[in-house]
């Protein structure tokens, strides 16, 4: 395993979750006509804590004024991606968890890293199979804004990383809050867990 640089320890990794939180509870104050939407699988991990949050404070604030259910699903991209047939590797899809439509409502993508942008454009296909939303943001916690393929950026974000096309970013969640943290590698020899 490559030896890689910390750019995000975990109290800066928790810092950056409650901001992002606290961005969207300030842009959405009424969740009724938001869908909330991990790309699987890194995605539906932070999609996770960051409703964790939201929930921890509504819980915390009886007076709150988000009482609405918030309607959150799990995106799987498997066969929208634009390589799923060239890749030597067999691809394993992770189940899609969307038990409601997107028609007219705004939708909030999260993933852990915004790269070339194949990802988020897979899954923009593969939301068409879920109704018309009225909008579509993204949300990363981490955007590697250089050596983007298509014109997709982030609406919210958490860190910008200014890094050489070949180098690897990698969010590790680790058991309890403690343990999150980002590393940037040099290749992407490092191997995945």
């Amino acid at each position: 395993m490559k030896h890689g640089r910390e750019i995000m320890d975990p109290v800066r990794f928790d810092l950056t979750l409650q901001r992002l939180t606290e961005q969207i509870i300030e842009n959405y104050s009424q969740f009724e006509e938001l869908c909330l939407i991990g790309i699987q699988p890194r995605g539906t991990i932070l999609l996770r804590h960051i409703v964790e949050r939201i929930e921890k404070r509504e819980a915390s604030n009886p007076s709150t004024i988000f009482k609405t259910k918030i309607l959150q699903g799990h995106l799987d991209i498997t066969f929208y991606r634009d390589d799923f047939r060239r890749r030597e590797k067999i691809l394993t899809p992770s189940s899609n968890k969307m038990d409601f439509i997107i028609e007219n409502r705004q939708v909030l993508l999260v993933d852990d890293v915004l790269y070339t942008g194949r990802t988020i454009q897979a899954a923009l296909n593969a939301l068409q199979h879920y109704g018309r939303p009225s909008t579509i943001k993204l949300l990363a916690l981490i955007d590697r804004q250089f050596n983007r393929h298509l014109p997709i950026q982030c609406d919210y974000k958490g860190m910008e990383v200014d890094s050489v096309d070949n180098a690897y970013v990698r969010v590790y969640w680790g058991v309890g809050d403690a343990q999150n943290r980002v590393v940037l590698y040099d290749s992407k020899e490092q191997e995945d867990e």
